[in-house]
């Protein structure tokens, strides 16, 4: 079973578009980062530092028809440029927090879920790519609950 992974970053191009006016239809706030870790960026797959500029704003990270479609708030850093992960790679942001990490089947319906120390998000993707069921998985933050990223068989 192929369990080598990818872990995919939201694209810039997502944000970097939006007017004012949309910004504020979709009542998203700019922010100031007080504190690090604490504002991971979904876009540069790090945690934004001290002082920077943060977008926040609800994003529909699930589009499935299953009842598992899912939005929320995300962290998008100012003119973030998006992250070129490699095969296997897992970014820091990613290591240092409890996470959620749910497996979904092609049509959007979870099959695996589980709360896991970033530490050993590895061995877990992996794990969870054994069932070959599974063809995605997405990564969020335990406590809060907010998306991070989708992973997907490399």
């Amino acid at each position: 079973m192929k369990t080598d992974f990818l872990i995919l970053p939201l694209d810039s191009s997502l944000f970097n578009s939006l007017s004012n006016s949309e910004l504020e239809a979709a009542n998203a706030k700019w922010l100031e980062v007080d504190t690090c870790p604490g504002y991971p960026c979904r876009v540069s797959l790090e945690d934004v530092k001290v002082g920077e500029s943060i977008l926040v704003l609800t994003y529909t990270h699930h589009k499935v028809t299953t009842p598992y479609q899912s939005s929320g708030p995300i962290f998008v850093r100012e003119n973030a440029i998006t992250a070129e992960t490699k095969v296997n790679e897992i970014p820091h942001m990613l290591r240092h927090r409890l996470l959620s990490v749910r497996g979904y089947s092609k049509d959007g319906t979870m099959l695996e879920a589980d709360v896991i120390e970033g530490k050993v998000l590895e061995r877990h993707i992996k794990g969870i790519f054994q069932n070959a069921d599974v063809d995605y998985i997405q990564i969020h933050n335990a406590k809060p609950g907010c998306f991070n990223c989708t992973v997907v068989r490399a």
